[in-house]
């Protein structure tokens, strides 16, 4: 049997890597680790060991299928804490996985979907304390840019709303199976609280309108996010935010500020 490969993922099947990717994870024998796009199994099987168990989620059928099989061949000691969810992972809910609730999310993300699934997962499962994902390098890059950074964006932004996000390495073509024509990146994710008094809904409706048309000042950009150009200009300025700055220049909690003086 050859899988397909679903959603543009490339799989590791280097064992340095895989196991690098754990230690980094910093995920220990209390964690439940939560794993999307499990493909072959090598991340898998290095994550079995290290943790309480694994909630492996995967759409081709083939593979999730597979993947026990394979765990109990290569690792029979620790194939009794895997559970396998054939489901697509931007549509998991908590109640929808079995066992208990996810502690942490480590990950070789499908590329293509990579950005949409780790916010997904940050919202919806709010028990996840810690992320490592490996994303396309330049997805990582975007994660993990500050503010004023020419790459700084929408991505950059969200993730912070429920994270501390940090660059954790970068990983060479060479693991993967199929040999991709892009270079990979490690992200670390640690849980924090929102920004206080905040909406999150509300919040990124601010932040897609400020990155839409990113060339122009925040006055301009909101303005039909706020009903008018000078409308948004008094948001603004109520939220202490510089009129004439753009959005790449705002951190979340400045984005938060300019959501809650939305004109009513």
């Amino acid at each position: 049997m050859r899988p397909t490969k679903t959603l543009g993922q490339n799989f590791v099947v280097d064992p340095n890597t895989v196991r690098r990717i754990v230690r980094v994870s910093g995920v220990g024998r209390d964690d439940v680790a939560l794993e999307i796009g499990p493909g072959l199994g090598s991340l898998t099987l290095a994550l079995l060991p290290a943790v309480a168990s694994v909630t492996a989620v995967e759409i081709d059928p083939l593979l999730a299928e597979a993947l026990p099989a394979t765990v109990a061949e290569m690792a029979p000691g620790v194939a009794g804490g895997l559970r396998v969810v054939r489901a697509d992972a931007l549509r998991i809910e908590p109640g929808t996985l079995p066992g208990p609730a996810p502690t942490a999310l480590v990950a070789n993300l499908p590329y293509n979907v990579a950005v949409p699934v780790l916010l997904h997962v940050l919202e919806r499962f709010g028990s996840v304390r810690t992320a490592l994902v490996m994303v396309q390098a330049e997805v990582a890059q975007r994660l993990a840019a500050e503010p004023g950074s020419r790459v700084y964006g929408v991505p950059s932004v969200k993730a912070r709303w429920y994270a501390e996000v940090s660059r954790a390495g970068a990983v060479g073509r060479s693991v993967f199976w199929p040999v991709p024509r892009v270079d990979s990146g490690l992200v670390l994710l640690r849980r924090r609280p929102a920004p206080a008094d905040a909406d999150r809904a509300a919040t990124f409706a601010v932040i897609d309108a400020a990155f839409a048309q990113r060339r122009k000042t925040l006055r301009a950009a909101l303005a039909g996010w706020a009903g008018g150009a000078d409308a948004a200009e008094r948001a603004l300025r109520a939220a202490g935010v510089d009129p004439g700055a753009r959005g790449e220049q705002l951190d979340v909690t400045e984005f938060a500020r300019v959501a809650r003086h939305r004109p009513g």
